[in-house]
């Protein structure tokens, strides 16, 4: 049986970046991901396409955040900026490594990495919008992962084959059946105006008049499995709870509320993590919302404290803070893009136009 890593390398190269002759894909990952990147280096190597390969070693950020002085903070590669620029694919490979507790940071140190990194994220977002760039997230199991998921290695490598259909002898047939029927969710969506996440702990609405909704199914992401926009910015009003942990700034947050009143975020509290929620709101433009989404992939039933999976749930709503998705019309600008999650299967109802589309995570339409 061919090893799931081939498979998985193959659906990258084929599928999820649909590789061509001539074409210049730029990978980014840390060393742990090898296994992975030499699959998918071979796959794309005999589509004919000039693969660059980017990778980061153990703590190499935390050491930099840990001694480095300002002028070491701001520095960005330019070859990378180079690379964001003209390259035709960019595939990030994410294989975290585990934190060293004796490398410290602080908020100051931090600010300028994600300030000194605000160029490549700007050209990125551009290039996305304008469909020059095609793209793939996607994920290696690490021990690092699988620890903030609270799986041990083996149960963290079975859930991403899971998630990414790799358990199937032809992943790539599943994946067009996602597409298929997400296809018909957003061509419903994309003749509707007014969207309202009803539940028993809140309601919030926005405006989609004039926005694109997506069908992400596994180009952009593997694993995906969500329809997505970006509302318009100050139409938001009402309140939301995110009940689902996730992670940011190297810290567990949990339970989110926020309040939104003509599109900002007005007020903002977390069971867990408030300080993350200070240090994330004081960054421009994260009281406003740049993406609202639904997911649903129901081979992901549970949370991991890593976006690329959480977000793709089945049965979830989920509501990005920050940078809006300029192919979908999104005009908020922030060096941030957060998705906060949350589960519609115990009493959630989303309504389009009036008209209640979607009930306890399922779809009515």
């Amino acid at each position: 049986m061919t090893n799931w890593i081939d498979k998985y390398g193959e659906l990258l190269a084929n599928y999820c970046l649909y590789l061509k002759e001539g074409e210049q894909v730029y990978v980014r990952s840390t060393t742990l991901a090898e296994p992975l990147i030499k699959s998918f280096y071979k796959e794309a190597i005999l589509r004919g396409a000039i693969v660059i390969v980017d990778l980061s070693f153990e703590h190499q950020e935390e050491i930099l955040q840990t001694y480095g002085n300002d002028s070491q903070l701001k520095y960005v590669n330019k070859n990378s900026i180079d690379l964001i620029k003209t390259c035709d694919a960019y595939i990030l490979i994410r294989a975290p490594y585990l934190m060293n507790t004796n490398l410290s940071t602080t908020k100051e140190k931090n600010e300028i990495r994600v300030q000194a990194n605000a160029e490549f994220q700007k050209i990125y977002f551009e290039r996305l919008g304008n469909k020059s760039l095609k793209r793939s997230l996607c994920q290696f199991p690490t021990e690092f992962a699988a620890k903030q998921a609270g799986m041990n290695l083996e149960e963290y490598s079975s859930f991403i084959q899971n998630a990414c259909f790799l358990h199937f002898e032809k992943p790539e047939e599943k994946w067009l059946e996602v597409s298929r029927f997400q296809q018909g969710i957003v061509d419903y969506l994309n003749r509707s105006k007014k969207m309202i996440y009803r539940h028993p702990q809140f309601e919030i609405s926005f405006d989609v008049t004039g926005r694109t909704w997506i069908n992400s199914d596994g180009k952009s992401n593997m694993p995906s499995g969500e329809v997505f926009t970006s509302p318009i910015e100050d139409s938001v009003e009402g309140e939301i709870y995110f009940d689902m942990p996730t992670f940011q700034l190297s810290k567990d947050v949990q339970g989110i509320r926020l309040k939104v009143e003509k599109g900002n975020i007005v007020s903002y509290s977390a069971e867990i993590g408030q300080e993350v929620l200070d240090q994330i709101f004081s960054i421009p433009g994260t009281r406003r919302f740049g993406e609202v989404a639904i997911g649903t992939n129901m081979n992901i039933q549970r949370a991991t404290k890593n976006i690329l999976f959480d977000e793709k749930i089945g049965g979830t709503v989920h509501m990005a803070i920050g940078q809006s998705y300029l192919q979908c019309g999104g005009k908020n600008e922030s060096s941030i893009h957060w998705d906060l999650i949350t589960n519609m299967k115990n009493g959630g109802e989303i309504f389009a136009d009036g008209l209640c589309i979607y009930r306890n995570g399922e779809f009515l339409i």
